[in-house]
Order: C-alpha cells, then sequence, then structure tokens
C-alpha cells in the first residue's frame, strides 16, 4: 500500500475499502490505483487524516484494506 503521490486523478479506477471488524457495514473508503496507491495530495485535510486513522487501525478494529474496482456509473 504505496501512499506516493505519483497517481493521477483519472487513474484513480480502484477504491482501498477498511471494514470494521467490529461493526458490520462500516468502515472507510478511498480512491486508489489499481496497484492500491491513494494519492495523499489528493485527498482533502479531513480525507488525508481519515486515510492515516484508518490504517493505524488496521487489525485493532478495522480489517486489511481489500482493493476493489470502482463501477463505471
Amino acid at each position: 500500500m504505496d501512499t506516493s503521490p505519483t497517481t493521477s486523478h483519472t487513474s484513480l479506477t480502484h477504491e482501498l475499502r477498511f471494514e470494521s471488524l467490529f461493526r458490520p457495514g462500516r468502515g472507510y473508503t478511498f480512491p486508489c490505483d489499481a496497484a492500491g496507491h491513494v494519492d495523499l495530495r489528493a485527498l482533502s485535510e479531513r480525507e488525508r487524516h481519515g486515510y492515516l486513522h484508518a490504517r493505524s487501525l488496521v487489525g485493532r478494529e478495522l480489517t486489511t484494506p481489500a482493493l476493489i474496482r470502482r463501477s463505471l456509473q
């Protein structure tokens, strides 16, 4: 899960999904590229804080993030 800021907005075709270990249906989702790279510079301050917070809770409150392809709607 690289967080290097090299991804372009057009390449964010996937998302990282951190699911709650204890509360089904709850968790965090962040846009990323096909390799799971999240562009921290593209996130708002609130989203960036949420992403870093979610990463710190993996294994304690959240699952390891799943890489999910976004639907093309």
